[in-house]
């Protein structure tokens, strides 16, 4: 087979290395990639979001199939190009995308449908915002509407930072993503983040991990796309994943199949586990990142079909996939300043070296200047992950290799795990 894959990060890079290994592929091509790709695939300089340039690029290599990695492709459409264009495809439509790229979309959704979320309030303003604010009890969770990198969620401990915080998103912090603010419920319980495929009619579980959203050690600071991943995580006892099926997954499915959208791909729910049971958190349209890294290395059937079937309606035909028992570990090496305005251009020596079996390194934010030198080149720069036996081991190899890595611009949280590991 010849296969693309759409996207730069470490999401796509650890995509690339298990497709990689795959006897059913010939040719691998990332549109645009990045320097630790180069290792799995032939790189094609053709942005996310360029719907006709990826098209012509799949057709140019003759694709037997297109792997959606990032959130803005899945909104620009790419996916409804590709059908009309005939090639396969894994990633949802736009139109089911907007399980991600809507945040007022989705809670209306889970009205419509009975998904069981947090209380809400939809503003189109900063004063009805601030308004809406009366319905709820600190802490506040203010979210941008829209795609906003992970980074659109801030949970305010007081009246006055929630109202800093939607003057934020209204101010214009995050673009067109702010131009509508949704308030929510702050859930107590223990997050976690669940993922199903789905063919547009045949749905199955494909694994479960935790993040770590803070910035900072001991879940302080403001929210991030993820500084880091563990796999398989405790809070996934087998009744919370029968009931995440029952309450979200099934529901979700057949809901945007009803709404005319079936859902072709994969489905990240993330999940807050309170004493009702599970509550949905948000959805994302694709894979998790930095989750994403930790299930790559846990899983160990053959990715390259459940991915096809995704695409061509063939996903009743595929067995449950077989997981190693290892666990998985993710460590999140970023860039100072991040998630604010990260230090770019940052030197970085070290990260090819072979830190032993079972330990790999993913690229997630980098570039290569004109002599070669690996440099920072976004917020989240590494992920550093590692598999053994058990999790405290995982966790050790992860955090030897990112000792080993020379990036003076660079840190990371040395508490990834904490949860489970105590």
């Amino acid at each position: 087979m010849n296969i693309l894959i759409v996207g730069s990060g470490g999401r796509e890079h650890s995509l690339a290395w298990k497709i990689a290994a795959s006897p059913l592929v010939k040719r691998l091509v990332a549109a645009p990639g990045n320097p630790g790709m180069a290792a799995q695939c032939e790189l094609r300089n053709v942005a996310v979001t360029d719907v006709d340039g990826l098209v012509a690029l799949a057709q140019q290599i003759a694709a037997d199939l297109v792997v959606i990695g990032p959130e803005t492709a899945v909104a620009a459409g790419l996916a409804d190009a590709l059908a009309a264009a005939g090639i396969p495809c894994f990633g949802p439509t736009a139109q089911a995308g907007q399980l991600e790229s809507s945040k007022a979309f989705t809670k209306a959704f889970c009205d419509r449908y009975g998904l069981p979320t947090s209380a809400y309030a939809v503003c189109e303003d900063a004063e009805a915002a601030k308004a809406a604010l009366e319905r709820f009890a600190p802490p506040y969770v203010i979210k941008a509407d829209g795609l906003a990198a992970g980074k659109g969620v801030v949970i305010a401990s007081d009246r006055a930072e929630a109202e800093a915080a939607i003057e934020d998103a209204f101010g214009g912090r995050f673009g067109q993503a702010g131009a509508r603010v949704v308030i929510e419920e702050f859930l107590e319980g223990e997050i976690g983040s669940l993922f199903a495929l789905c063919d547009g009619k045949t749905s199955m579980a494909f694994g479960w991990a935790q993040d770590h959203k803070r910035v900072f050690d001991g879940e302080q600071g403001p929210n991030t796309g993820g500084m880091g991943t563990y796999s398989p995580a405790p809070v996934f006892t087998p009744e919370l994943v029968e009931q995440v099926r029952a309450r979200l997954v099934d529901p979700a499915f057949a809901g945007i199949a009803a709404d005319g959208a079936p859902y072709r791909g994969v489905l990240f729910v993330e999940l807050m586990a309170t004493r009702d049971g599970p509550k949905l958190v948000e959805f994302n349209t694709r894979f998790g990142d930095p989750e994403c890294q930790v299930l790559m290395l846990r899983l160990k059937s053959d990715l390259v079909p459940y991915l096809l079937a995704c695409a061509t309606g063939r996903l009743a035909q595929m067995p449950e996939p077989e997981w190693r028992d290892d666990a998985a570990i993710c460590v999140v090496l970023a860039a100072k300043g991040y998630p604010g305005t990260p230090q770019a251009g940052g030197v970085i020596k070290g990260a090819d070296a072979d830190f032993g079996a079972d330990a790999v390194v993913f690229h997630a934010g980098t570039s290569r200047d004109a002599q070669g030198v690996l440099r920072a080149a976004g917020g989240r720069v590494l992920n550093v992950c590692a598999r053994a036996g058990t999790l405290r081991e995982a966790k050790d190899k992860a955090y030897a290799a990112v000792d080993a890595i020379d990036f003076p611009d660079g840190f990371c949280r040395r508490d990834i795990g904490w949860r489970a590991l105590g």
